[in-house]
């Protein structure tokens, strides 16, 4: 049976004590079937490799977990204390380059792994950027990335404004995504949001694949006084994957 791999706004950075950057981040996947029912309470191994400039860039960190899903099919771990198999995870130089990370996946807990995921580091590797600028004695005048907020009222086309950012459904409304939609990348994420009863409808236009399914769709119903989350992610040229449905 083939698998895929949902993944979860998913890496987080927190400062310790005494303002000490610290060398990992957290990490959280669910991993679900193609019938999309979850793999459950399962032993499981991970590749985390971080690639630099690209990608298809060059590998500066590889390290291997062995986990194991809980009963909603997540999985939990901190990259940078795996099993090291290539470089130094606190050597990575984060002000040089973008950074992507590429996850790979054995079901069977072995070290058959295929990939099944790839995505742009944002905000994440500027905040271990920060120990580097201990000593500098200039004025910093550039922010940490921020995602825009971009409100859905109405049926359309997704556009270039919200690739990487929210996307906030506050009445109900459908948003297609377009053949050849190139502007946004593989490995680049759209936040979903239905808010207050407002249901927003994910669909794909002819010859595009939403989790693996031709002009698939899929459908996010928020109660009032609540907000219903997703995440959509570019897979392939003309392939996304959409988890929280």
């Amino acid at each position: 049976m083939k698998y895929l791999f949902s993944f979860l706004v998913c890496l987080t950075c927190s400062l310790s004590m005494f303002a000490q950057t610290p060398e990992k981040m957290s990490y959280q996947a669910i991993i679900r079937a193609t019938d999309n029912t979850l793999l459950v309470s399962s032993n499981v191994s991970l590749k985390i490799l971080i690639r630099q400039g690209s990608t298809t860039g060059t590998v500066v960190y590889e390290e291997t977990h062995a986990v194991r899903t809980n009963n909603n099919g997540l999985v939990s771990l901190e990259i940078g204390t795996g099993n090291s198999v290539q470089g130094n995870f606190s050597s990575i130089p984060w002000e040089r380059s973008i950074y992507f990370v590429e996850t790979q996946v054995d079901l069977t807990g072995s070290s058959n792994y295929t990939i099944t995921g790839l995505s742009q580091l944002l905000s994440v590797p500027y905040a271990l950027h920060a120990k580097s600028a201990e000593n500098f004695t200039g004025t910093i005048n550039a922010l940490p990335y921020r995602a825009a907020i971009i409100s859905l009222t109405g049926s359309r086309t997704i556009t270039n404004a919200e690739i990487n950012n929210t996307i906030a459904c506050s009445n109900s409304a459908t948003l297609t995504i377009p053949f050849n939609f190139t502007a946004m990348e593989i490995g680049d994420t759209v936040n979903l949001e239905a808010h207050n009863g407002a249901i927003l409808t994910v669909t794909a236009g002819s010859g595009v694949t939403l989790n693996y399914t031709d002009a698939g769709s899929a459908v996010f119903t928020s109660r009032v006084g609540n907000v219903r989350f997703g995440l959509l992610r570019k897979s392939g040229a003309n392939a996304y994957i959409i988890s929280g449905q």
